[in-house]
């Protein structure tokens, strides 16, 4: 009997990933199955359920289910899920499918099939409908009207421009998963399966076990919110973002590096776990950190730190949204169909020099002078345009790591600051 918290849904981890003879069977059906091409977001979401990672979905959403999650974070047979999961086809591929067809799921870019599909619905997506999911998942609570949000969110929130740019038909049903592109080889170190990772902290003896998301390089700040972490839980789960990023973010086997020198020389190496996961950023803020504790919860963590700007871009969400929005979400009458990962909520944190260390807003006295401000879009921003660092903005090891990857680029993407963040 695992001491872990359950996967989310009541259903245990739910894996619609094929292996042996199933496999070969299902690969050899998908040869005369019509294709549909699918976008690097969906191949993502479809190798999680592939794993057991976004237990207990088996498949892309029904409209009811769509409805539900974006109003109310509900899908329609009661479960807890914060984002929509869903497949979208051209209208003149979708009028050539009928209820019941099984089709192939197609990665351009990867150039295989990832799975098939048994189609149970098609919904239409107008440009209302496409709005309206905008409106719902990536509008903070700041913005005042939607008039607001899309003067700006159509240029510059690339998860709005990601929905927008779907096609104009959703395909629901449930699909068979028949591989794991390249995640398993290009990040072998790192890229774990959710019982991967749960037998780690099982065979660690962990039972509370706290995850760390990671997009950015990992600095003095996300280093203290783990060490918090450690001092609270039986471990951290360090666990980074190895699918599609934005322009400008770093690529995800640099941020290994630098993961691996700071673990190495500044953490007491047997109360972290390091992993990844193959999704892209929907830079969903606050829905997307309940996106990230929900299968958190899979991978055998029961807490999720939060904390400034989780998951943001730009100025689109609060600064501590991400932190209020655990307290509004609904609680289902079934226990297994409810988030039970939990967060923890931390403080702003930076390096005081008159504390003479890492501090918070809770525990510093000082003032804002007296610190040095830590974000991993600050510390993009200043490498990429050739600045120094402030004095305790990183360790020397991952400094350098960052410098020779900056170093090495032709091409610069101008990165835009969080107004909180420079003000």
């Amino acid at each position: 009997m695992s001491n872990l918290i359950p996967p989310h849904g009541g259903k245990g981890l739910t894996c619609c990933l094929l292996e042996g003879a199933a496999l070969e069977a299902e690969k050899k059906k998908a040869e005369g199955l019509k294709q549909i091409e699918i976008c690097p977001r969906e191949k993502g979401d479809l190798i999680m359920m592939g794993i057991g990672g976004f237990s207990p979905l088996t498949g892309f959403m029904t409209k009811a289910d769509w409805k539900g999650v974006c109003d109310d974070f509900l899908m329609a047979d009661g479960t807890f899920w914060p984002i929509p999961v869903t497949l979208s086809a051209d209208k003149a591929d979708a009028d050539g499918i009928a209820i019941g067809d099984e089709i192939a799921l197609y990665d351009p870019e990867g150039k295989e099939v990832m799975a098939t599909m048994k189609v149970t619905e098609k919904y239409e997506m107008t440009q209302a409908d496409k709005e309206y999911e905008c409106e719902k998942v990536f509008m903070g609570e700041g913005t005042k009207t939607a008039k607001d949000f899309w003067e700006i969110a159509r240029d510059d929130h690339p998860g709005v421009q990601m929905v927008m740019g779907q096609k104009d038909v959703n395909l629901a049903g449930p699909v068979k998963v028949l591989s794991e592109g390249e995640y398993p080889v290009k990040y072998k170190d790192v890229y774990q399966r959710p019982a991967e990772s749960r037998k780690i902290f099982e065979d660690k003896g962990w039972q509370e076990v706290a995850a760390l998301q990671l997009r950015n390089p990992m600095h003095r700040s996300h280093e203290y919110l783990a060490k918090i972490a450690v001092e609270v839980c039986d471990g951290v789960f360090i666990h980074s973002l190895v699918g599609n990023l934005k322009p400008g973010d770093i690529p995800a086997e640099v941020r290994v590096r630098c993961i691996d020198a700071l673990v190495k020389n500044y953490f007491v190496e047997d109360k972290v776990v390091q992993g990844g996961y193959p999704l892209d950023m929907r830079y969903a803020g606050p829905r997307e950190g309940l996106l990230h504790a929900t299968f958190r919860q899979n991978y055998g963590c029961s807490r999720m730190i939060i904390g400034r700007d989780h998951a943001g871009v730009g100025d689109f969400y609060g600064m501590f949204e991400a932190q209020t929005i655990f307290n509004k979400i609904p609680t289902p009458a079934e226990e297994g169909k409810a988030l039970l990962c939990t967060p923890l909520k931390i403080d702003w944190t930076f390096y005081c020099f008159k504390c003479d260390g890492m501090a918070s807003l809770r525990t510093c006295p000082h003032q804002k002078q007296d610190r040095v401000l830590l974000s991993g879009t600050m510390l993009r921003k200043m490498l990429s345009e050739g600045g120094d660092l402030p004095d305790h903005f990183g360790r020397d090891e991952v400094v350098a790591i960052l410098r020779e990857y900056y170093e090495g680029l032709t091409d610069k993407v101008q990165i835009k600051m969080h107004t909180a963040a420079t003000g």
